[in-house]
């Protein structure tokens, strides 16, 4: 499955998966749960939750100290 992931403020990437996770997505485009989130129409998605959808977005994670 093709999949078009667009990192919110940074960059689109269409990356291919074979039945992936969300995770699996993060870590195609060199991301972690850790550092970003993965959304669907506005909604977050499980990092284990496997991909349907043929598009998503990445929202990279704001730490501060």
């Amino acid at each position: 499955m093709r999949v078009t992931v667009e990192v919110v403020g940074d960059r689109v990437e269409e990356v291919s998966l074979d039945e992936g996770t969300y995770g699996e997505v993060l870590s195609a485009v060199g991301l972690s749960p850790h550092e970003a989130s993965v959304f669907v129409d506005g909604r977050p998605k499980p990092v284990d939750g496997t991909v349907t959808e043929t598009e998503v977005q990445v929202l990279r994670l704001v730490q501060g100290g």
